[in-house]
C-alpha cells in the first residue's frame, strides 16, 4: 500500500533546517512538502513501512511521536514499531527546522519549534495510515538500476575521495567519484494499475541555496512532483493523486548538485577554481578565506531555482526511463526487517589487520564550521584543518572540554565542538542511535542515520552484498536509506577522516564511525536471515519536556483603516502573456495561525463556459509562489503576494482564458480567537 500527505509545517517566521543560518528564516512556500509511505507485507503479515520524507532528516523523537499516533488511530501498537518504520528525509536545506530534539540543531531555530513537529507527524501518520489502509494483495515489484545518471552530480570533497586505495577507487572507474545509478522499485497493481515508484540516487538537497526564504523540497521535491504529475494527469492538484512517486536519499554525504564546481567569486583569484584541499582563495591581502568559495547549480548565471528545476527534471526523466522501459526485474520473496540501537560511546569495532578500534563520544572538528562549497562557513574556519587555535579551545572549552582521550580517540580531528559531554540544558548530540535492514525478498534497505560519503556508501553497500551472498542469497541487491530515523551528521571512511574536510570533522563518532556501522549493520543482517533477534542498546530518552523553545507565539494581526483582510492591495492587470508573471498582493494576516495542511494558501482559477470558476494551481505547484512579509515582530499589519509564473505553467499545461488569483488567510484576534478570510483579484485574461 502507497500513501502520500501533507506535511509542509510553518511558512514564516521558522529558521529552515540544514544551512544553519539564522537569517534563513521561512517567509512562504515556493513547493509544499510531503510524506511518502510505502507499506510492504508478505503472507505471513510480516510488513515494514518506508517512508520518504520533503525534509531535512530523520528524528528520533518524531519516530516516536508517529508511532504514538499510529498506536493511538489503529487500537493497536504491536503494528508498526521502531523496528518496522523507517523515516527517511530527503535532505530539502529548504524546510522549517526544530523537529530534532538535540541543542545542536536548534541554535538557529531558537530551540524546539512545536508547529513543525506537530505539522511533521501529522503528514507522517497520515501518509502511512493511507497506505496502511491501501494494501492490496498480489502487488508485483519490480527494480531496476539501468544505465548512468549524468551532470546531476559532483564530489564537493574530491581531495578526499583520493585518499581512498587506489585498487577500491579502480572499481568505480566507470562512475568517478561520484555514483551515478539510480535505484528504483516499482509498484504494479494485479489488475496493472501503476500504483507507485520509490528511488534513491545520491544528490543533496543544496539547489536551492542559504538565501532561500520560500519552503521548497528542492531538487528531489520537485522531481516527486513532476512524476507524480506524469502519472496522475495534469489536472489532479499536488499530492492528491492516487500514484506515489518519492525520490529517497542515500549516500549523498560528499555529493552536489551544484554541478559548475568550486570557484572563487571574489578577490584577485575570482572566477578561477579554488584551493583543492582546503576550498579557500585568497582575499586581497593574500590570506586564505573560505567565504569566497562555493559551487553554482547548473542554470544561468548560476540561478538557484532554474538549477532545482535542471537537476530535478535529469532525475525525472532517468526515472521514468527506467521505470517504463528497465523495471523487469521482479523481486519475490518474504518480508522482513531487524532493528537496533547502538550505543556509539566508545564501541569496540574489530578492525582489517585483527585489532580493536574504538568509537568515541561525539564531537565536531574546526572544518564543521567552514561549511562546504554549497554553504560556506564564517569566522575564518577553512577545511582540512588538522590543528587546532588556542582563541576557539578556550571558547569552545567554556561548552565543554574534550578529555585526553577524547582527543586521542577523535584524533587527527581537532575538537571544536565536543558535543558527546554535554548534557545542558539537555543533550546536544545523540550518543544511542537506530540502524536498522529491510527485506523485500531479494531486495535489501540499509537503514543508517546519517550521510554517508561517496565511498563510505559504496564500502558497505558492498560488504553486505558478500555477507548475503556467502549466507546463500541469490543476487542480492543492496541500497542505503540515509539520514533515517535520527541524525548524526556524517559518516566518512577512515581514509577520508584523515583529511578532515567538513565531511570528516562532521563525523561524530571518530575515525572507526563507518566500521562500527558495518559491523553492526552485518550483525543484524546476520540475524534476519539466521531467524534470531538482535540484541540491542536502550532506546534513546524522550526529551519532549526538557526542550526549549524561544519561537515567540502569533500575537494578534492587524488591517490598515478601511481595509479588510484579503483585500488587494495590488491587483492584477487586466491581460498577460505566456512569457509574463502574474503578481498580486493582498492585506494578509500570519500563515502560522493556520498551516493549510492538505489545502492551500492560494489558488490560481479559470473561467469555465458556464461562469462557474475551477481551481487550476494551488501553492504546492512549481509555478507558483506564495511569499508573505509581516509587520514588526510577531504582531501588526501583513502582506500576502501570489505569483504565478505563466511561462512555467504553460510547460504543464496551461491554456488561454480568463483567470483569478486567490488568498486564504487566517487572522487571530486580540481576544485569541481566529477567523477565515479570502479575497481575490479581478479577472484577467491569458493570450498567447
Amino acid at each position: 500500500g502507497v500513501g502520500s500527505a501533507d506535511m509542509t509545517g510553518p511558512a514564516a517566521q521558522v529558521n529552515f533546517m540544514g544551512y544553519a543560518v539564522p537569517n534563513q528564516i521561512g517567509r512562504g512556500i515556493h513547493m509544499r512538502l510531503h510524506a511518502r509511505a510505502y507499506v510492504v507485507v508478505d503472507d505471513d503479515d510480516s510488513r515494514i513501512a518506508f517512508v520518504s520524507i520533503d525534509g531535512g532528516m530523520g528524528s528520533d523523537l518524531l519516530n516516536l511521536k508517529v508511532l504514538d499516533k499510529l498506536s493511538e488511530a489503529l487500537g493497536d501498537d504491536s503494528i508498526y514499531s521502531y523496528d518496522n518504520l523507517a523515516i527517511s528525509g530527503t535532505h530539502t536545506h529548504s524546510g522549517p527546522a526544530g523537529f530534532l530534539q538535540y541543542v545542536l540543531y536548534q541554535f538557529t531555530s531558537l530551540g524546539y519549534v512545536e508547529e513543525t513537529m506537530d505539522a511533521f507527524v501529522e503528514g507522517i501518520s497520515t501518509a502511512i495510515l493511507e497506505a496502511h489502509n491501501n494494501v492490496q494483495d498480489g502487488v508485483e515489484i519490480a527494480y531496476a538500476t539501468g544505465n548512468k545518471l549524468l551532470d546531476s552530480n559532483i564530489n564537493r570533497s574530491p581531495s578526499s575521495y583520493l585518499l581512498n586505495p587506489e585498487e577500491e577507487r579502480a572499481q568505480y572507474a566507470d562512475e568517478g567519484d561520484t555514483d551515478k545509478n539510480m535505484l528504483m522499485l516499482k509498484f504494479t497493481g494485479s489488475d496493472g494499475e501503476d500504483l507507485a515508484m520509490l528511488n534513491w540516487f545520491a544528490v543533496h538537497g543544496t539547489c536551492m541555496n542559504n538565501t532561500n526564504k520560500l519552503i521548497s523540497g528542492d531538487n528531489k521535491g520537485l522531481a516527486s512532483y513532476l512524476f507524480e504529475r506524469e502519472i496522475n494527469g495534469v489536472d489532479v492538484l499536488p499530492g492528491k493523486g492516487k500514484f506515489v512517486a518519492a525520490f529517497a536519499s542515500t549516500n549523498l554525504g560528499d555529493v552536489s548538485p551544484n554541478t559548475q564546481g568550486p570557484v572563487c567569486h571574489s578577490g584577485p583569484n575570482e572566477g578561477q577554481p579554488c584551493d583543492f584541499t582546503s576550498s579557500t582563495c585568497k582575499d586581497d591581502k593574500g590570506k586564505d578565506k573560505n567565504e569566497a568559495c562555493y559551487s553554482l547549480g547548473p542554470g544561468t548565471n548560476g540561478n538557484m531555482v532554474e538549477s532545482t528545476k535542471i537537476i530535478a527534471t535529469n532525475q525525472f526523466n532517468h526515472a521514468l526511463d527506467l521505470y517504463k522501459n528497465q523495471a523487469t526485474n521482479k523481486v519475490e520473496g518474504k518480508v522482513a526487517y531487524r532493528h537496533t540501537f547502538l550505543d556509539m560511546r566508545n564501541r569496540d569495532v574489530l578492525l582489517e589487520d585483527g585489532s580493536i578500534g574504538k568509537t568515541c563520544p561525539a564531537s565536531l572538528g574546526y572544518s564543521f564550521a567552514a561549511g562546504t562549497t554549497d554553504g560556506p562557513g564564517m569566522f575564518d574556519f577553512t577545511q582540512g584543518t588538522n590543528s587546532s587555535s588556542p582563541f576557539w579551545n578556550v571558547v569552545s572549552g567554556f561548552i565543554s572540554k574534550p578529555t585526553e582521550e577524547e582527543i586521542a580517540c577523535q584524533s587527527p580531528k581537532p575538537i571544536l565542538l565536543n558535543t558527546g559531554d554535554v548534557e545542558k540544558p539537555y543533550e546536544w548530540d545523540p550518543a544511542t542511535v537506530p540502524i536498522s535492514v529491510f527485506q523485500i525478498g531479494q531486495f535489501f534497505i540499509l537503514n543508517v542515520p546519517g550521510e554517508l560519503t561517496t565511498m563510505a556508501g559504496r564500502r558497505m553497500r558492498a560488504h553486505i552484498k558478500k555477507v548475503l551472498e556467502d549466507n546463500g542469497v541469490v543476487d542480492p541487491v543492496v541500497t542505503i536509506a540515509g539520514l533515517t530515523n535520527t541524525y548524526t551528521h556524517y559518516i566518512t571512511t577512515f581514509e577520508e577522516y584523515q583529511a578532515q574536510r567538513y565531511e570528516a570533522a562532521s563525523t561524530l563518532y571518530g575515525p572507526h564511525t563507518l566500521g562500527a556501522y558495518m559491523q553492526e549493520m552485518e550483525r543484524i543482517v546476520l540475524d534476519l536471515l539466521n531467524g534470531d533477534e538482535s540484541v540491542t542498546d536502550s532506546q534513546p530518552e524522550d526529551l519532549t519536556e526538557a526542550q526549549i523553545s524561544f519561537v515567540p507565539p502569533v500575537v494578534v494581526d492587524f488591517v490598515g483603516i478601511g481595509n479588510k483582510f484579503g483585500d488587494v492591495k495590488d491587483d492584477a492587470e487586466k491581460s498577460y502573456g505566456f512569457d509574463e508573471v502574474v503578481s498580486v498582493s493582498f492585506h494578509a494576516a500570519n500563515p502560522r495561525n493556520n498551516q493549510r495542511l492538505e489545502d492551500t494558501f492560494l489558488s490560481v482559477e479559470k473561467k469555465n463556459d458556464d461562469g462557474s470558476w475551477g481551481v487550476k494551481y494551488v501553492d504546492g505547484d512549481w509555478c507558483t509562489k506564495f511569499m508573505w512579509e509581516g509587520g514588526v515582530g510577531h504582531a501588526g499589519q501583513s502582506t500576502a503576494t501570489v505569483e504565478w509564473d505563466l511561462a512555467e505553467a504553460k510547460e504543464v499545461g496551461a491554456e488561454e482564458g480568463t483567470y483569478k488569483i486567490c488568498y486564504f488567510g487566517t487572522r487571530k484576534h486580540v481576544s485569541g480567537k481566529f477567523e477565515e478570510f479570502t479575497g481575490c483579484s479581478s479577472e484577467f485574461a491569458v493570450e498567447a
